[in-house]
């Protein structure tokens, strides 16, 4: 079976990244910029792989990109859900389906965080997977990817199994009350079951956690459902010294995904140390690398 002309897999990624202006993304444009659209330095800044790799699935010389890569692209070039389903399709993959919990960020809800500016935010999906953060998240939090993928989970980060910590954020971070956080977590996750119950990915996280953490074991037999809104954390920044900060989670409806934003008292010392965090960018971690997104 032969692809139409220019309907293939690296034409089709091509045609969307030259129509998405790299305003929508929230990057600069320069006077002396060529491209109408991203440029694949910007798409692969983006989605979190290589040029090289970008290069390659544009020139066909890359033909079978992971489900996370796929989901990755399509987040980074703000596709709509039927787009999203196409580059899936054409990478040899299943679409999401209904009743599955989604990575994907609807294109408003991207053009939205785009224009928060300065203030720290991450995206994650219903199962408390980090799917999306941008760079004050990093300069305050540290480069979330440092850690592997599979890791990148706010559930694994409070509740670490054999395998060690996630380590979401790579500096200490304390709360008011760390015991009504971990039962909100876990609390949360119970009602993720409900929206999601034919979820293998959220099956398998609660699944591993039950086994391998006691504490999460204990709170998943109280069998409390509810929803994580809100705390306030302290950020042990190395830069600029502890910062505090209010942490509210928002969601975009049906998808269940969680928008985390993290603020501080406006006039305060903490939004100065904060705005100072920002503005210097992501610390160095100890293996010499920075955020990419």
């Amino acid at each position: 079976m032969t692809t139409a002309p220019g309907a293939g897999l690296g034409a089709m990624i091509r045609a969307w990244r030259d129509r998405l202006p790299p305003s929508a993304a929230a990057l600069p444009v320069g006077r002396a910029r060529r491209a109408v659209g991203l440029r694949r330095e910007e798409l692969a800044e983006l989605a979190g792989v290589s040029v090289d790799y970008v290069v390659r699935l544009e020139q066909g010389r890359a033909t079978t990109p992971s489900a996370q890569v796929v989901a990755s692209l399509a987040r980074a070039l703000q596709l709509s859900p039927a787009e999203r389903d196409h580059l899936y399709r054409l990478a040899n993959l299943v679409p999401p389906v209904d009743g599955a919990i989604s990575d994907h960020i609807p294109p408003g809800v991207q053009r939205v965080l785009s224009r928060l500016g300065d203030v720290a935010v991450a995206v994650f999906a219903a199962d408390w997977q980090l799917i999306w953060w941008n760079r004050s998240w990093a300069a305050l939090l540290g480069d979330p990817s440092t850690s592997p993928p599979r890791l990148r989970n706010f559930a694994r980060d409070r509740f670490p199994v054999d395998e060690g910590p996630a380590r979401l954020a790579l500096w200490p971070v304390t709360e008011l009350d760390k015991d009504a956080i971990d039962a909100a977590v876990v609390a949360d996750l119970r009602r993720a079951t409900g929206r999601f119950p034919q979820d293998t990915r959220l099956a398998e996280l609660i699944r591993v956690l039950s086994a391998s953490n006691q504490r999460f074991a204990e709170l998943w037999a109280a069998g409390t459902v509810a929803a994580h809104r809100e705390d306030h954390k302290t950020i042990e920044h190395p830069s600029v010294g502890p910062v505090i900060v209010d942490c509210d989670v928002l969601t975009d409806g049906d998808s269940e995904l969680k928008i985390v934003i993290m603020t501080a008292v406006p006039g305060s010392a903490d939004e100065t140390k904060l705005h100072l965090a920002v503005t210097t960018g992501p610390p160095a971690t100890t293996d010499g690398s920075q955020t990419r997104r």
